[in-house]
């Protein structure tokens, strides 16, 4: 190569620029970089404009709002509260979680529910057994669940079976999964919250364990992803189609359930808690969706196939099952998550070699990225993750994509869904 070209043909194939007949070399050449230079420089432009969009326009979902705190001053609330356990295999947590909910500080009446979703260990046993050490066993009821019928979901049809074990008319239900604990003023706040402000249904999204490498990379990653599909404003506002919920703690009003048909109306959901909210806006009731440190997720998962499992088991059923989603799901992150920071080095190895426009390329992608990393520190905070994990948010990014392929993959060849012992086949 000759001393007039400032950088190898190396660079000129990755920008994908070839030499145009008729002309010399070197001009060919460098006006090849700058087409292609600034080719890139509109990509950074559009995807800086689509990350100013997303954070002013999407109802400020990276921020940890709105939250459930404590009562302060107020009497609490006495409504009737059956709380609804289903409980498959959770021998191990129970008596870590099911005391938190049994030392409610609630002035109530509260009776709970759990349902053994045929375990394979000792599950009821172990429940039972909790509830009499803590002085419960008059208010918790160990229900043996039934084999799944046709057409239903595990977890919603332990759900249903809770309901139906609940004693009298209670005005509320309150779905816990098994592996979550609560401090106690949680159940009063929920309650309040609810006849305060009228909501029919109020949910909130657990803290989760984050203490793994992989953990702290993906574990936030999934909380911030969730909050951008479903703002938590979008779902509390009764303007807006958004609705969703947080399947770890939902309390649901009875007359609200009993309204849209019971469990039995979202029986064939995997994705449960964002059908009950669905369902429920759409019978006109009103949502409520926060953030809170007093519900705490127990289960930790530790690598990086553990959060594949959970993510890949119903990421595809999220986008309906449409190839046509699928595809624009995987354009989107791919440019929203991985291109600035490939602008971004892009353009210091273009600065290296001179190339003109370099130097935007880098301010370009370097504060999108940059962008993308403050919007999310308020969750990586909130899960009490190093700060450094905000810069890693492209590579999370990345993985969530492949593993939504992967659920895709595993719809098409029969396994989706598969969770605990059980797979669902696509048309159940």
């Amino acid at each position: 190569m000759g001393s007039g070209h400032r950088g190898p043909i190396a660079w000129t194939i990755v920008i994908g620029i070839a030499d145009h007949p008729g002309r010399s070399p070197v001009t060919s050449q460098a006006d090849g970089r700058a087409t292609a230079v600034s080719a890139w420089i509109g990509m950074a432009a559009a995807s800086m404009l689509a990350w100013i969009v997303l954070l002013v326009g999407r109802g400020f979902f990276w921020r940890v709002s709105p939250c459930l705190e404590p009562l302060s001053g107020s009497a609490e609330a006495r409504a009737s509260v059956a709380a609804i356990i289903p409980a498959r295999d959770e021998a191990d947590v129970l008596p870590k979680t099911l005391p938190t909910v049994l030392e409610q500080d609630y002035r109530g009446p509260l009776e709970v529910v759990v349902v053994d979703d045929r375990s394979a260990d000792r599950t009821a046993d172990v429940a039972a057994s909790t509830a009499a050490k803590h002085g419960a066993a008059d208010r918790v009821r160990v229900v043996s669940g039934a084999p799944l019928p046709a057409g239903w979901r595990g977890k919603v049809w332990a759900m249903h079976q809770g309901v139906g074990a609940a004693s009298g008319q209670v005005d509320y239900f309150w779905f816990t999964d098994a592996d979550i604990a609560h401090d106690k003023w949680v159940l009063g706040a929920l309650v309040d919250r609810a006849e305060t402000d009228r909501r029919d249904l109020v949910s909130t999204m657990a803290k989760l364990r984050a203490e793994s490498r992989w953990d702290r990379l993906l574990i936030p990653a999934f909380v911030y992803f969730f909050a951008k599909l479903y703002p938590f404003r979008f779902v509390a506002s009764s303007k807006r189609r958004t609705a969703g919920a947080a399947g770890g703690c939902v309390l649901v009003q009875r007359e609200a359930l009993e309204r849209v048909g019971g469990i039995e109306s979202i029986r064939s959901a995997l994705i449960d808690d964002c059908a009950l909210g669905r369902t429920i806006k759409r019978s006109g009731g009103r949502l409520w969706l926060g953030f809170s440190r007093g519900v705490r997720s127990t289960r930790g998962y530790g690598s990086l196939t553990s959060v594949w499992e959970m993510v890949a088991r119903s990421a595809y059923t999220q986008l309906g099952h449409s190839p046509l989603m699928l595809l624009g799901t995987v354009v989107g992150m791919l440019l929203l998550y991985l291109l600035p920071p490939c602008i971004c080095i892009a353009g210091a190895i273009a600065f290296v070699f001179a190339v003109p426009g370099a130097t935007w390329l880098i301010a370009l992608g370097g504060t999108t990225w940059t962008l993308m990393a403050l919007s999310f520190l308020p969750i990586v905070r909130h899960h009490e993750v190093p700060p450094w994990v905000c810069r890693l948010l492209p590579l999370a990014g990345v993985l969530y994509t492949a593993m939504t392929v992967s659920s895709a993959w595993r719809h098409r060849t029969g396994r989706g869904g598969a969770w605990k012992g059980r797979t669902y086949s696509p048309d159940r």
